[in-house]
């Protein structure tokens, strides 16, 4: 009889009977997937919008064309806006509330949001005493629970801007913020202003919550009845009881809160305050006359230096350097004409004659360089009376020279035209 040992087969274990068809039962799955959708599956990282591939090479390969044009629409963004005349308070009371709790410690602002508050507070300042030279800012701090004032109602900027150096720098960032503390001393200050100027409150808050004393409803009662309108700037995020707060003092309209995104929407919904709010009904104040003090404009019949011109030593051993320094054939790809004069001006002078001059400097060279050619006419005619073509002539300078102002806030798409 043959020896059977060859023929007999070992039958495998129950564990690896159960490896081996928990491995097959995978395959099968895998295969059904792969068939199933035919293609690799996409991560979810990879499904973000690639927003650097959008960008538009020069022929040289290098950005920078694309990196001006985005840096010239965020010049351009502050005077594209609403130029409908409406009534807007002249003199105004404003108290700036910063926050100096722990939460500004936070870095998600670079350096950190305590900083960062800081130096936006005085270029605030600045920006707020150029735009209302009449108005009058005070300071306030909630720091460690507690209102801490830091500068006093008034109008000179460098009184506000020295208390910045000075007391908000050695604050440190500690403890809880407190709401009404602040709105408090904020409606102490300003429950005696005049009632022909405006009552305001811009806050900085980086918190999520309020260290109160008491309940801030009746704090908020308080500020409408006094008139104070409240506008706040979330670091963090949106706040039920700010908002409130904002509605309340704005009659409904809670456009004055915002949460900022970023450094330069910080930055922008700080300066949106140096602007003086829209009044609302015109029986808020009885209107009455004020005596005030402007500087009056005169045409000066001889010539004159300008501040800014160079000393005699400077521009002797500057001009070495001031030549060739621009190409006689430099192209000019954009530029800005005042339909007046037709004088052309780049990006940063239409920006500087509309934000801070409110003139336009062509149109003012032109009609005085007239008016002194006029009056050296009369002077060359010997007593003769002068004609009618000469007072038309000057009546027609001194229209351009009243034309030539530029109305606050003004947009330039609409007054100046854009030569290719």
């Amino acid at each position: 009889m043959a020896d059977s040992d060859e023929d007999f087969v070992l039958e495998s274990s129950g564990d690896e009977r159960g490896a081996r068809g928990r491995g097959s039962r995978r395959q099968t799955r895998q295969s059904k997937k792969k068939a199933a959708t035919g293609a690799p599956r996409r991560e979810k990282w990879e499904d973000i919008q690639r927003s650097w591939d959008t960008v538009v090479e020069a022929a040289d390969g290098s950005i920078a064309g694309a990196v001006i044009g985005l840096l010239e629409a965020t010049k351009r963004k502050r005077l594209l806006r609403d130029t409908t005349p409406i009534q807007r308070g002249i003199i105004r009371h404003l108290v700036l509330v910063l926050d100096l709790s722990s939460a500004m410690n936070e870095k998600d602002l670079r350096p950190t949001r305590f900083h960062l508050t800081l130096r936006y507070a005085r270029d605030f300042v600045t920006e707020y005493f150029e735009q209302n030279p009449i108005s009058q800012l005070s300071i306030v701090g909630m720091h460690d629970g507690l209102a801490l004032r830091i500068s006093d109602m008034g109008g000179n900027p460098a009184d506000h801007l020295s208390a910045l150096q000075d007391k908000a720098f050695t604050q440190e960032p500690k403890g809880a913020s407190s709401l009404q503390n602040a709105l408090e001393m904020a409606r102490a200050e300003l429950f005696h202003t005049p009632s022909h100027g405006t009552r305001e409150v811009l806050l900085i808050f980086g918190a999520l919550s309020s260290s109160d004393p008491g309940d801030i409803h009746d704090t908020i009662k308080s500020l409408v009845e006094d008139r104070i309108q409240v506008r706040i700037v979330g670091l963090a995020a949106q706040v039920a009881v700010c908002r409130e707060l904002v509605m309340k003092t704005n009659k409904g309209d809670d456009s004055g809160y915002g949460v900022v995104l970023d450094e330069a929407h910080y930055r922008e919904l700080m300066m949106t305050a140096t602007t003086p709010p829209v009044t609302k009904s015109q029986s808020t104040s009885t209107p009455s006359l004020l005596m005030m003090g402007f500087p009056s404009r005169t045409v000066e019949t001889h010539e004159t230096l300008c501040t800014c011109a160079p000393s005699g030593p400077n521009a002797g051993s500057s001009v070495g350097q001031q030549q060739d320094q621009t190409p006689a054939a430099a192209p000019i790809s954009q530029r800005y004409a005042c339909p007046n004069c037709r004088s052309h001006f780049c990006i940063d002078c239409d920006i500087f004659a509309h934000e801070s001059l409110h003139n336009c400097p062509g149109c003012q060279a032109i009609s005085a360089s007239t008016i002194k050619e006029l009056v050296s006419r009369s002077k060359d005619a010997k007593g003769e009376p002068v004609g009618t073509s000469m007072r038309t002539q000057v009546a027609e300078a001194t229209r351009m020279l009243e034309k030539s102002k530029i109305a606050p806030g003004s947009s330039t798409t609409t007054s100046m035209e854009i030569d290719p």
